[in-house]
């Protein structure tokens, strides 16, 4: 049998370099409703697939949302939870310039440059989270702990 060949991503370079327990989990990528799909393929629940979503205040100060699979960002809780007028998400050209990743791959780790990162604060309780791992149809299984780690990011109660 042909072992498969899996990507080594700036992302998966960051967890190495920082000896974080991972396992990789690639899957046939689909252009719509990226989480959902990822789980479908992945016969997982979408609640466990966390969304790295590039957003920006109204400053265009660039910032991350971690977010579940089947959970939409309040951008206006968003905005009062950081102190800002307002939130808007990045357009797909913005997110990619900002994070180095293509839009549908965009993982937390190994982005351009370093951003804030927010976490919807359930997030946080379960006991493992599929994170994007830097390429469209490939995700990292993680603890929260460890994303919390690496990440060191601010919980926020977001959700709708």
């Amino acid at each position: 049998m042909k072992k498969e060949h899996l990507p080594v991503t700036p992302a998966i370079r960051v967890l190495r370099e920082n000896k974080v327990p991972f396992i990789q989990r690639p899957y046939k990528y689909q252009e719509k409703q990226i989480a959902l799909g990822a789980a479908r393929e992945l016969r997982l629940n979408e609640h466990w697939v966390a969304k790295t979503l590039v957003m920006k205040d109204d400053r265009d100060h660039p910032l991350v949302v971690l977010m579940h699979g089947d959970r939409e960002v309040s951008t206006k809780a968003l905005a009062r939870a950081i102190g800002a007028k307002s939130v808007t998400p990045c357009t797909p050209g913005e997110a990619q310039r900002q994070s180095g990743y293509l839009v549908g791959g965009i993982s937390p780790f190994g982005m351009r440059r370093s951003f804030p990162v927010y976490v919807e604060t359930t997030i946080m309780d379960l006991p493992k989270i599929y994170v994007n791992a830097g390429k469209r149809g490939f995700l990292v299984e993680i603890s929260p702990a460890d994303l919390s780690r690496l990440l060191k990011p601010t919980p926020v109660m977001v959700a709708r």
